[in-house]
Parts: C-alpha cells; structure tokens; sequence
C-alpha cells in the first residue's frame, strides 16, 4: 500500500484519499483529498514555501479546513493524525482469500482518466507497485462506450506512447497495454482488429442491450471470446447488486456454450472484485470451474484505493474452488503474455 512517511502533504493528501477509495467512501469525500493534493503539488516552489510559512493553506481554492490540517501537519514533519486514524482503522479485504491473493502477482482490468476512472494513469500505477503487484494491465474502455469517455484508435496509439515511457520509469515492474472492448451486435468488437493485435491484454464486456434474450446474447458472447484477440470475458452477466447505480439483474444467457467457447479459444472468465458486480455469480463460478476454464481475478479499478479490491475476488474465488493454478494473474509475467499471444494465434 501505499505510505507517507514523513514532510510530503501532497503524498499524505492522496494516501489518505488511497484509504478512504479502498474503504468505499462516498465519492466528495475521496475527490476533496485528491484536489488538494493537485492544488498543491502545481504550487511554484516559491509559493509553497511562503504558504508553509503562513499557514495560508486555505486561501487556496480547494483546500479547506481538514485538508489544509493534513497539510500543516505534515509540513511540520508528522505523519497527519487523519492519516494514522485512517491506517488503524482499515480492516482486511476478504481475508478468506488472502491465500489466494498473496498469489496473485497483477491485476488485468483496471482504469484511468483516460476514460472512466478518477486518476490518471502513472498514479494508478504506482499504487499497483506499491500494492506489491508485478504488473498492471490498463484496460481503459472501447469508443463506442461514449458515456464512459471511450477511446478512439488515436488516444489508444497515444496511450501506448505514454505506457512506453512509464514504463521505462517503473521498470521492473510493467504496466501492461491493453482495453476493454465492447462486445457489438453479433459478438464484433469495439475496436480496430490491427490494434487489438498490438495490446498485451484484451478484456471483452458487454456493456449495452443487457437485456437481449438468451440465444442473441449467447451468439454475441460466444463470437466474442472466439475472436483471437480476446484474452478474458469481463463480467460476464452484467449484474450489479448495489451500489449507487442501483440493482440491476443478470442478462440471460446459455453459460455452459460461452464457458465452453472460453475453455476451447483460451479466453478467462474474470472474476470481477468490485463490490457492486461480484460478477459471475457463485453458481456460475462453479460451472466454470467444472468445465475446465482459465480464470482472472481483478478489480475493474476506477481508482488508486480500489486496486485493494482484489480480496473480495479471491474470497469468492476460494469459496467456489478455483484452483489457484487457473488463475492466469497469479502467473509470471512471461507465462501470462505467452500464453495471452498463444491462445490469440
């Protein structure tokens, strides 16, 4: 996880926001702390220190009282008192899983402020480092998802030049290339076949018609994961079960043919972590299992504290017999990119 350990306010300000995304605070709350981080880290160095001299934190737009307590406290040279409340008080993520996740060595479906996330790219992905991952996919979303800020075959090209140069900064641990592509009418997919090819890793969902009947849905699933390009079927009953956006039921579909088109294309069922999906259901986890697929466990993270959601995942995962060693993001890196360019051969 990550630290602030001593004078830095801009590193104990995102901490703090760090704890309260992972304890699934409300969302004014997280953006107060991430915005004077911001406010502060833009400060000329000139300013900063007259302002640390003043105590002038609050003359500042977006700093208010509590942060700017944060931010005194820190220059001071403590670790803030908020800071220490939110550290003892975070409690274990489904720590009947914590076998299973201290296996885990990434996360595949994560997302940035490319798209629909709140952070951007090299924040998120520091806190996966210091998370202890070995690697992180960044899977921001397909064009067609307008609502969600989806990118086009030119920002994803853009992307890829700024994941190369972050990577040369975070080496050894890789940022992984990659996308959540829509599944369109039919099972084709949301993005240019050529560049799909390119990414590390390709997450497929179903994001609209959620409520197609079972054999359209089923067609559109199946040609899905049998695209070449696909490496894992994001969560695949579109299920929310609370949360702000409501409930939502699960869309229908034959299980047994798409987890059967997963095991012979070589696409992994996700197990997806977020609190509001727990996606696929239980039941559905267990077929799976029984029909001999691979599987991912991430955290479809809109956030750096959501990274943290992976306990939740593997508590499932374990409850359903999963067996560790199909779990693709338990594996090597070298291991997982083989065998993501094999089963697209």
């Amino acid at each position: 996880m990550p630290t602030a350990t001593g004078p830095d306010p801009v590193a104990a300000l995102r901490e703090i926001a760090f704890w309260l995304e992972r304890a699934r605070a409300q969302t004014h709350r997280v953006k107060a702390y991430r915005r004077a981080a911001d406010v502060v880290a833009e400060l000329p160095v000139a300013e900063y220190t007259e302002r640390a001299a003043q105590h002038s934190w609050q003359e500042l737009a977006g700093i208010g009282p509590k942060t700017a307590t944060v931010i005194e406290q820190a220059c001071a040279g403590a670790v803030p008192a908020y800071l220490t409340e939110l550290r003892n008080a975070a409690e274990p993520i489904g720590p009947a899983g914590d076998a299973l996740r201290k296996r885990l060595r990434g996360d595949l479906h994560t997302h940035s402020d490319w798209s629909d996330g709140g952070s951007p790219i090299a924040e998120m992905m520091r806190v996966a480092a210091a998370l202890g991952h070995e690697y992180c996919a960044l899977t921001d979303h397909s064009p067609r998802l307008k609502v969600a800020n989806g990118l086009s075959a030119e920002r994803l090209l853009r992307q890829l030049d700024v994941i190369a140069e972050l990577n040369e900064q975070l080496a050894p641990f890789r940022v992984l290339t990659g996308i959540e592509v829509d599944i369109l009418d039919k099972g084709a997919l949301d993005q240019r076949a050529e560049l799909l090819e390119r990414l590390d890793v390709v997450v497929a969902s179903v994001h609209s018609r959620l409520r197609d009947d079972s054999a359209t849905m089923t067609e559109r699933m199946v040609y899905a994961v049998a695209d070449p390009n696909v490496d894992i079927l994001g969560h695949c009953t579109g299920r929310l079960v609370e949360g702000g956006r409501g409930t939502r039921p699960e869309s229908s579909f034959d299980a047994e043919v798409v987890f059967e088109a997963c095991r012979r294309y070589g696409t992994a069922v996700e197990i997806n972590s977020r609190p509001e999906r727990r996606d696929p259901p239980g039941r559905l986890i267990e077929l799976a299992v029984e029909m001999g697929c691979y599987f991912s466990i991430d955290t479809d993270a809109h956030a750096p504290g959501q990274l943290a959601w992976q306990g939740y995942g593997c508590e499932r995962a374990l409850a359903h017999g999963v067996p560790a060693e199909r779990v693709i993001d338990t594996w090597p890196l070298d291991e997982l990119l083989a065998w993501c360019r094999e089963t697209g051969a």
